[in-house]
């Protein structure tokens, strides 16, 4: 007999009809409108018939540095990137986007979502550089809300007291290599270990599903 699924414990639900995607950008500066976007990465998500979330799928690019944008010495030291090196297999911004809203609108049909919502560890960062992107690329129909996030960083220090991804992880019995760090598709598999974690555990604490009538109002406390 086939398991019938709490309607409470599926993606829709627990997320206000919002479809988690956890994303990593690696850049060559700070800012989205001028500095080259060079890595991408995402990672799926999906949840089971207790409710528990899960990583499904992963897609990474390496990203040709759009015509004009600038370079930052510092910045590709720092992630170690050669933006022009042959072997890396880049693409540009808008095959690389379109491979991903792709994915994304699938899941979203697939977990009866209206639109995606991004997930990542300082959120504002990776989700400017994918607007400013998706712009520069034409790309009309973006799947993801155009302003509203998920910050690991912001829920890392509620839950954990850290705000530093490896330091977050290693508090929530997730192994982070340092020496791996600043790698798209590492730091997107990690934060979204770390995503899942944070979620399931507010499960376990007793958090999800609200329980709303046992609780005091708040002009009684």
């Amino acid at each position: 007999m086939p398991i019938k699924k709490d309607t409470r414990f599926t993606i829709n639900n627990r997320f206000r009809g919002f479809y988690p995607v956890v994303i990593d950008i690696e850049s060559a500066g700070f800012h989205a409108k001028t500095d080259a976007l060079l890595e991408i990465a995402i990672v799926t998500l999906k949840m089971n018939h207790l409710g528990w979330l899960k990583i499904a799928d992963t897609l990474h690019f390496h990203i040709i540095p759009f015509k004009g944008s600038i370079i930052k010495k510092e910045s590709v030291e720092f992630n170690k990137i050669d933006p022009f090196n042959p072997l890396r297999g880049a693409i540009s911004e808008k095959n690389a986007l379109e491979n991903i809203f792709r994915l994304v609108r699938k899941k979203i049909d697939e977990h009866s979502c209206k639109k995606g919502i991004l997930v990542a560890h300082n959120a504002s960062f990776d989700h400017n550089f994918l607007m400013a992107a998706s712009k520069r690329s034409g790309i009309i129909k973006n799947p993801f809300h155009p302003f509203t996030t998920f910050d690991t960083a912001t829920l890392s220090g509620l839950i954990f007291g850290q705000t530093v991804l490896a330091k977050a992880c290693q508090i929530a019995g997730i192994p982070f290599d340092i020496s791996q760090a600043h790698s798209a598709l590492y730091d997107t598999k990690k934060t979204a270990h770390l995503f899942c974690e944070l979620v399931n555990r507010w499960k376990r604490l007793g958090g999800w599903p609200p329980q709303t009538s046992h609780r005091k109002k708040y002009d009684e406390i």
